[in-house]
């Protein structure tokens, strides 16, 4: 989007435009975050703040897609995703509106300084838990063998007896202490300095955690739910100043951000370009749904994966040229919805398994007991939840495991 007021993806809203600058225009004069100076974007800073936008937005998606596959083939309950139904996807446009009508009203009523402490500590837990669980793989690797990797368990009961419940049953190691004690590292960097680095570093994380983790159930379900928030993105940018004012008071992780004067003020720069995370992880988890569906069909090639892929950059870049070219402000589902949706759909027909692609079930290589996704938390993304919410209390056992909560920052 062109302007800033347009804002970026909200915790729930499940998109929104891209944004640029922070309280002007596109390229041609923009203000500074305190508004005491102007600055004029050079066509250098746009080009490289757009590219480093695009590439951030590219490395989840295709991250998150490849490990979605592994998560999906996983016999352990605990690394199950939560599957979006039709019914789910139905309903996520009218949540996500309330939801964003919701924080309109209380920053229109309440002290905008003390929602943003709130929300501030809330985005902390949630991601130091998010960037722990996205290092993990990585840490498994590096981790010195010399060194014991001893086993924790984190249990809280109610009750007593043949009555006592779980309430929180969790099991963790040593490398899981030290990757929880790195991304507290960052969440204390952003806590006290907003640094765009530590905002970047949280929001890549939340999205490649949805990505992985939230899951379609089927490409009907998929067209429902982008279909929805193809209307959703329209109107509450072009019909409604909403989102334009939860945008400038919003102050949390869930965008992507770049600055224009990176070549000239260095990591100090202060006018930036921005990408909504749900403009990332909507897409995302349509085209990670698509890569299922190639291991599905065991013929060893990713062609709608790299389909919707490309699907995405082209809608994407579209959505900047149009933004930049008409300054004005430009939601990306707009351009990204019938991207994905048409090519990876026109391949299927050019490859005659149109219908493999809509009969295709992703819960059909899931064990029985996925949980399904039956409510739309405000933000998500912590896959390493001490809580997990979506489990029916009868799932407790005699024998302990561990659990993960998972759910998409939108």
């Amino acid at each position: 989007m062109a302007d800033v007021e347009q804002g970026s993806a909200l915790p729930s809203e499940g998109a929104a435009p891209i944004v640029d600058g922070v309280n002007a225009t596109l390229s041609n004069g923009t203000d500074s975050v305190n508004a005491t100076a102007r600055f004029v974007s050079t066509p250098e800073g746009t080009a490289l703040a757009y590219g480093s936008l695009v590439v951030m937005a590219l490395l989840p998606i295709f991250f998150g897609a490849l490990r979605s596959v592994n998560c999906s083939k996983s016999k352990n309950s605990s690394e199950m995703p939560e599957t979006i139904t039709s019914r789910d996807a139905a309903r996520f446009p009218i949540i996500a509106s309330c939801t964003l009508f919701g924080l309109y009203l209380f920053f229109k009523i309440f002290s905008q300084e003390y929602i943003n402490l709130l929300l501030s500590m809330y985005f902390f837990v949630l991601g130091v838990l998010a960037l722990s669980h996205t290092m993990s793989p990585l840490m498994n690797r590096i981790f010195p063998t010399s060194l014991p990797n001893r086993q924790y368990q984190l249990l809280f009961t109610q009750g007593s007896g043949e009555s006592k419940e779980e309430i929180v049953n969790y099991e963790f190691d040593t490398k899981d202490l030290v990757c929880l004690g790195m991304s507290s590292v960052v969440g204390v960097w952003y806590i006290f300095k907003k640094h765009w680095i530590a905002n970047n570093l949280f929001g890549l994380a939340f999205a490649l955690n949805g990505v992985e983790l939230l899951h379609l159930n089927n490409i009907s379900t998929g067209c429902i739910l982008l279909g929805g928030l193809f209307v959703y993105d329209i109107f509450w940018v072009f019909g409604t100043n909403v989102m334009v004012t939860v945008a400038k008071s919003f102050e949390a992780p869930i965008k992507l951000v770049f600055p224009q004067d990176l070549l000239e003020r260095g990591l100090e720069a202060s006018n930036f370009a921005m990408l909504g995370l749900g403009d990332i992880v909507i897409p995302g988890i349509f085209i990670a749904l698509l890569l299922r569906f190639d291991v599905s069909l065991k013929k060893n090639t990713k062609t709608y994966f790299y389909t919707g892929f490309l699907a995405y950059i082209f809608g994407l870049g579209l959505t900047i040229f149009i933004m930049h070219t008409f300054k004005h402000a430009q939601p990306a589902l707009l351009y990204l919805v019938p991207a994905c949706i048409g090519l990876p759909v026109i391949m299927a027909l050019a490859r005659g398994e149109l219908t493999e692609m809509f009969s295709y079930e992703s819960s059909d290589e899931i064990l029985p007991h996925t949980p399904r996704l039956t409510r739309f938390p405000t933000v998500s993304g912590s896959p390493a939840s001490l809580a997990n919410s979506m489990q029916p209390s009868s799932s407790s056992s005699s024998s302990p495991r561990r659990r993960r909560h998972v759910a998409a920052v939108l």
